[in-house]
């Protein structure tokens, strides 16, 4: 249960807590001594945070958190973080940690709690610090190939509401009847809304074999769903076609990963094989994903010109380009509000280059890009490092891209228990566009 309660201390307490504190002063202050006589003043910022860390954890964990320090300190604004007064304030709270919680603390996670408040500090939800073990599983799940469940999940910002916006075919999650639309409320013993989706699925994820509890809330279905789901290797493909009638392929992308371009190339050949003389391009609820991996399709599919650019705080501009091959097929492209990042930046591409006709409701509006680092320990952070901009020089960030045809989802047979494309009003849409153009 929780409950509010204001911490009242003896003055002996408080007595103590100090003299611990001076006794540990004393002690660490002589093992420093030989540190500080050879210190430059260009090291003084490192030096600050490991006096504060010094007073509280071992050797091991000294050396971690100078390696790691060391590195992110490398201009005098780091001194006005780290000044005298937050340095004081930081060793009366971990000794008070160290007094007084109820229960011992891992020295490992107030190191890691310091680093992820740093990033938090900045207000930006893009922003994070990753200890080694999460950084590894946030590499793992940019592959192809995982242990998990087989499905795209997608987080609201504001709710932190978690959907599965995509169940792939033959994959755990589809045999255990999760459907798109399901949202995931526990995974485990673990409240979803608790946080980020990076660091949720590495829950869901695991061992082949094992399972994972996901307990889900269906609409229109009374309770909760609790499941049981058996993990395995899912061989995740990003995207799918198919040939429509009247020569129409149709491409849905999931989500843009570091196999996409590959996998969009040989897709497109396919159905030129069967005869495509149009396409829709299904961008509705993907995530986004890496920027090269939408450049390099939108090279695929567009002429020689900037597809986008990046621009730092300082004015450093980079720009992705396409060359003159290009394809020419009349093309709709399906967006949502769910459509974000990546696939924001296609639809800005075709829509800039009038290489195309935009059919859906306006996107969500991120116009930022986030680059990430590893540090020596294996540890990384991410961090918002740019704005893109369309090619003609919009930045969509908080304002998305409106499509040329607005048109809210409906499916036409809403008691049908299986997907049928031909029931889904903006595909239908997307058909009557394309016919129109012949």
């Amino acid at each position: 249960m929780d409950e509010k309660e204001e911490l009242q201390l003896s003055e002996e307490q408080i007595a103590d807590a100090d003299a611990l504190r001076e006794e540990m002063r004393r002690v660490e202050a002589e093992k420093r001594g030989a540190f500080y006589k050879g210190l430059s003043i260009g090291g003084l910022t490192v030096l600050v945070l490991c006096l504060v860390i010094f007073l509280v954890i071992p050797m091991a964990s000294i050396s971690k958190a100078k390696n790691n320090m060391a590195q992110m300190s490398q201009t005098t604004d780091s001194t006005e973080v780290l000044s005298a007064s937050v340095q004081s304030k930081i060793e009366r709270l971990v000794t008070a940690i160290r007094t007084y919680y109820y229960e011992d603390v891992d020295t490992e996670d107030l190191v890691d709690g310091l680093y992820k408040g740093l990033f938090e500090g900045i207000g930006d939800r893009y922003s994070a610090y990753y200890t080694p073990q999460e950084y590894e599983s946030m590499m793992i799940s940019a592959t192809a190939s995982l242990s998990g469940i087989g499905a795209v999940l997608q987080q609201d910002p504001a709710t932190m509401q978690v959907t599965v916006n995509h169940v792939y075919e033959g994959s755990p999650a589809q045999k255990a009847d999760i459907r798109n639309g399901d949202i995931i409320v526990q995974v485990d013993d673990i409240t979803a809304t608790s946080m980020e989706l990076t660091e949720l699925v590495t829950h869901i994820r695991g061992e082949k074999g094992t399972k994972v509890h996901l307990k889900l809330y269906r609409k229109g279905h009374a309770g909760y769903l609790e499941l049981d789901v058996t993990r395995d290797i899912v061989d995740v493909p990003t995207l799918s076609g198919q040939m429509l009638d009247g020569g129409i392929g149709y491409i849905m992308i999931a989500e843009f990963g570091d196999k996409t371009a590959t996998e969009f190339a040989d897709v497109v050949k396919d159905l030129e094989s069967q005869g495509m003389k149009s396409m829709i391009v299904d961008l509705r609820d993907n995530p986004g994903g890496m920027i090269n991996s939408v450049t390099d399709i939108l090279d695929q599919i567009l002429p020689e010109g900037v597809t986008v650019w990046t621009e730092d705080k300082n004015g450093n501009r980079k720009e992705y380009k396409s060359d003159a091959a290009c394809m020419d097929y009349p093309m709709v492209v399906l967006i949502n509000e769910n459509s974000a990042s990546s696939s924001e930046i296609f639809a800005g591409a075709i829509r800039d280059f009038k290489y195309g006709t935009l059919i859906g409701t306006t996107t969500f509006g991120k116009g930022i890009v986030q680059s990430i680092r590893q540090m020596a320990d294996g540890s990384a952070f991410k961090l918002t490092t740019a704005k893109y901009y369309t090619p003609n020089g919009e930045n969509i960030q908080g304002e998305g891209i409106d499509p040329d045809i607005e048109l809210e989802y409906e499916y036409l047979d809403p008691d049908a228990e299986t997907y049928d494309m031909m029931q889904d009003n903006q595909i239908l849409k997307a058909i009557e566009v394309l016919q129109g153009q012949k």
